[in-house]
């Protein structure tokens, strides 16, 4: 970058901050509740199939144009094709604006939670506590209601975690944060794992994580859900990957770190789902019910099963909380930080401003914004923003990727890069996968995405909502991005580089 371009320190402070990149909330409850509902150990093949064929194509696309290219994604897809920018600068905008804002809000939620866990604070009723204590829903979605103080001051917290991580930088923020955060990670959730599978009852839920029940293949849905868990827990299509990589110096194995990040992130889903599993057998037992019928969703998984499995536990109840939920925001804030960091990337690259400008602007607007979800509609707000996000926008840009670096630039172009620099060399089914599996499964996701929402109105939701919420934030991001990307680069020498 013109005014502070900065490199990693060393190739295991990438590799650790884009593993902390992938790594979040979602490899957590998402994956193992994706596992839950789609025949358990079956999910994993369709699942590393879906790693295998869509996730490190799409990694070795992102790592390849970020450091070929020396820039943020609008500076990239800029030189590519100047009509192109625009494809970089959606998702540095809507990433932040739509994901972040809301994101840190959850984190705001998992920090409340480690305070509750000193009490059990929960008590006997873990849903009831969630939904009417914690979040004080409002039953209408129009209803915003006041704002909780305890949530407030969780994201003012979080903002400043993110705040001080990013003001210092690649070497000396991103990179120092994500060496204490993911052995931080693996430690806490090796113990949640230990503790997971030693629990009375836990056998039954391991049974059900990892005996295959073949026949949920047949399910197109299944599949879907196993590319898309592949995707967004990857950070693909979210301006992050591009940026981490513009940062590693000129001789660096692009391939080799794609394998590396890729394996690591599924790995680490699949060695979280001991714990999680191992819990629901307890829950299970304790309750006397099939482990079917013992979660419902992703946010049931996390905030209403856990404290609940956390309550009845014999032995170290209160410390088992607090691990479980400091795991998740220290897995939160090490994906936090990267979806900040793809935007300030950008618009440092084209307009040459200081970083410290960017971070205060961004994390006063992350506090503002978040007051919304803090209120008794915010839960609302948050479920339906975060579906149209990650069933449109995401597979949109992914897709976009695909089509502009396969057919375009030309995938052979790039794939020519990234082998003449790596110790791993990537053959031509690359070019396959970018130029046309990969636009086939996100253009399908993305059409029975929509034929869905037109057919069962997601969530129940006013059609006021669904409209202006939902497909009012697409179009919203999309303007901001426009806007950006119309405006003269005020840093002629990356242009020209």
């Amino acid at each position: 970058m013109a005014n502070e371009k900065e490199e990693w320190k060393s190739r295991i402070g990438f590799i650790l901050a884009a593993v902390g990149a992938a790594i979040g909330l979602g490899n957590i409850w998402r994956f193992s509740y994706l596992c839950y509902k789609n025949g358990g150990g079956a999910f994993l093949i369709p699942y590393i199939i879906a790693l295998l064929t869509a996730g490190i194509p799409l990694l070795i696309l992102e790592y390849g144009i970020g450091h070929k290219f020396r820039g943020s994604a609008a500076l990239s897809f800029y030189k590519i094709g100047k009509n192109w920018e625009w494809v970089g600068w959606w998702p540095s905008i809507f990433v932040v604006i739509g994901i972040t804002f809301y994101y840190t809000v959850i984190l705001a939620w998992c920090l409340d939670y480690i305070w509750y866990s000193v009490t059990l604070k929960w008590g006997a009723n873990s849903a009831d506590f969630f939904y009417h204590q914690h979040l004080h829903l409002s039953n209408s979605f129009w209803h915003l209601g006041s704002p909780s103080t305890i949530i407030f001051v969780g994201l003012i917290i979080i903002w400043i975690f993110n705040w001080l991580i990013e003001l210092r930088g690649v070497q000396r923020g991103i990179e120092l944060a994500c060496k204490i955060f993911i052995p931080l990670l693996v430690v806490l959730t090796t113990i949640l794992v230990i503790r997971g599978v030693t629990l009375p009852g836990s056998g039954k839920g391991l049974i059900w994580y990892l005996k295959p029940n073949f026949s949920h293949l047949t399910n197109p849905r299944v599949w879907l859900d196993a590319y898309g868990q592949i995707f967004f827990s990857l950070s693909l299509a979210m301006a992050t990957m591009i940026a981490y990589a513009s940062y590693l110096p000129r001789k660096s194995d692009i391939v080799g770190n794609a394998y590396v990040t890729g394996f690591a992130n599924s790995t680490f889903s699949l060695f979280a789902g001991f714990a999680v599993f191992g819990t629901l057998g307890f829950i299970s037992f304790q309750q006397g019910l099939p482990p079917s019928e013992v979660v419902k969703g992703g946010f049931g998984l996390a905030f209403i099963a856990y404290p609940q499995a956390i309550s009845a536990m014999p032995v170290g109840a209160r410390l088992f909380g607090i691990i479980f939920f400091s795991a998740l925001v220290i897995a939160g804030l090490s994906s936090s930080i990267s979806q900040i960091e793809g935007l300030v990337a950008s618009l440092i690259d084209k307009f040459g401003w200081k970083r410290k400008k960017i971070i205060h602007i961004i994390s006063l607007l992350g506090i503002l914004v978040g007051l919304i979800y803090t209120t008794g509609s915010g839960y609302h707000l948050l479920d339906l923003i975060d579906h149209f996000i990650s069933s449109y926008l995401l597979v949109l840009i992914g897709f976009l990727e695909a089509f502009v670096v396969g057919w375009i630039f030309k995938a052979e172009n790039l794939r020519s890069y990234v082998n003449d620099i790596s110790n791993i060399r990537v053959g031509k089914w690359w070019n396959f996968m970018i130029k046309y599996f990969i636009p086939f499964v996100l253009g399908v996701t993305f059409i029975l995405s929509l034929k869905s929402d037109l057919v069962h109105r997601y969530g129940n939701y006013p059609i006021t909502a669904i409209i202006f919420i939902g497909f009012g934030s697409v179009i919203l991001t999309f303007l901001i991005a426009f806007f950006f990307y119309k405006k003269k680069w005020k840093t002629a020498g990356n242009i020209q580089n």
